[in-house]
């Protein structure tokens, strides 16, 4: 049997790799990295599907480095150091360690010192938040890169090198390129898959109906480029944040349309945290139940669960408070202040004033720092924070 075309057609430079330009584009660091023919151990992390072991293996390739492959959970202890042999025995190796995340204590204490040494050359790969997911002796050995999920853009671009290399001997329409962006959900190798079927049902030239005869529902096409499906979604979130429930249901209904469930559940949770916020806190919790019901019951059920969900958020008090109190304080941040913490709430300070020794639980004590009197959160007129204002200015009154 013929393989398929995704592997086939898998990065052997990385002038192969679709997307993540800011990585490999001329001024990208793993392009620049590779032209001066340097490697340094790395962690590639973002979402599944995106190219992170193609980059790895692209990588490699160019550079024509020696490298074997591992995975932290399937490979044990033998075969890491059968890896280890053939690293001395080569005086240096590349590892490409899927999973990485998941290398317990042993496998981590065996690599260590030969990562520290240079003799491996650690690319890990990880769908996981290597921040929280990653052991931090790893992570201080490694630069962090991370991967993009790709945009329609990038698909379209992938298709087309397909396409213009010919190794699938088709034309294409430009609606039956939009088609698979559509049903691929920006997954590329759903995309290359698709494209691949389609180029075996047609006579020679892929059109929209060759993909609607693939799929069994529907094809909603936005327009010539898919900005308009980004258009909607910027709709969708400024008539709810609007209070215009009439305008939320209608770009609800057309969203549905699109059978792309993830991007409207993604867009909820924002909504409901960036312009709701404390304004109305428990509708969070609704809508992730709601959303957890949707994924349940599925559609065409799942379309009455979204319709209570939106017309309670459109007629809910807004208040984006929170959201202006963060960003205040990361700018705070970036703009280096960065001061001392004070020294009484440093960790085992014998100064420390503990509240619940107190009456109210509460005693006046500085937490800022020296340097530092900025007011972040700043309350909204709305029902729930005239309510905390009120607990702000008690608290204040304490002596």
């Amino acid at each position: 049997m013929e393989k398929p075309l995704a592997v086939r057609l898998r990065p052997k430079c990385l002038d192969d790799i679709v997307g993540q330009k800011h990585l490999v584009s001329d001024n990208g660091v793993i392009r620049k990295l590779v032209n001066k023919k340097k490697i340094f151990s790395c962690i590639f992390y973002g979402p599944p599907g995106i190219g992170k072991t193609s980059l790895a293996n692209a990588m490699v390739n160019e550079l024509n480095l020696r490298y074997r492959e591992l995975n932290a959970v399937i490979n044990n202890k033998k075969d890491f150091d059968i890896v280890l042999e053939e690293a001395k025995m080569y005086q240096g190796l590349v590892v490409i360690m899927d999973e990485i995340h998941r290398l317990n204590k042993d496998k981590q204490d065996l690599l260590l010192p030969h990562i520290e040494s240079g003799l491996i050359t650690l690319i890990g790969i990880t769908s996981a938040n290597p921040f929280h997911k990653i052991n931090p002796a790893i992570r201080s050995r490694c630069q962090l890169f991370e991967l993009k999920p790709f945009s329609s853009s990038d698909i379209l671009e992938g298709i087309d090198k397909i396409i213009e290399s010919n190794v699938l001997n088709v034309k294409i329409t430009d609606e039956a390129k939009q088609a698979i962006v559509r049903l691929s959900n920006y997954d590329y190798r759903s995309a290359i898959n698709t494209l691949e079927m389609a180029a075996y049902v047609s006579d020679g030239e892929i059109d929209f109906g060759v993909i609607e005869d693939l799929n069994n529902k529907p094809i909603y096409l936005s327009d010539a480029n898919e900005d308009n499906f980004y258009d909607m979604l910027s709709a969708f979130q400024k008539s709810i944040r609007g209070s215009d429930v009439d305008a939320s249901l209608y770009y609800l209904a057309r969203l549905i349309e699109t059978d792309d469930f993830e991007s409207i559940f993604r867009r909820m949770t924002v909504i409901v945290y960036e312009d709701i916020g404390l304004a109305s806190p428990g509708l969070q919790n609704r809508v992730n139940l709601g959303i957890s019901a949707c994924e349940r019951v599925g559609m065409p059920e799942a379309r009455i669960v979204l319709a209570n969900l939106v017309i309670e958020m459109a007629l809910a008090p807004k208040s984006n408070s929170a959201y202006l109190a963060i960003d205040m304080a990361l700018n705070d941040i970036r703009s280096g202040k960065s001061y001392p913490i004070p020294s009484h709430i440093k960790n085992h300070s014998k100064n420390y004033k503990y509240p619940h020794d107190f009456e109210f639980s509460y005693v006046k004590q500085r937490y800022l720092p020296e340097k530092l009197n900025s007011k972040y959160y700043v309350p909204k007129k709305n029902k729930n924070e005239k309510y905390y204002d009120e607990i702000i200015k008690n608290l204040e009154k304490i002596k």
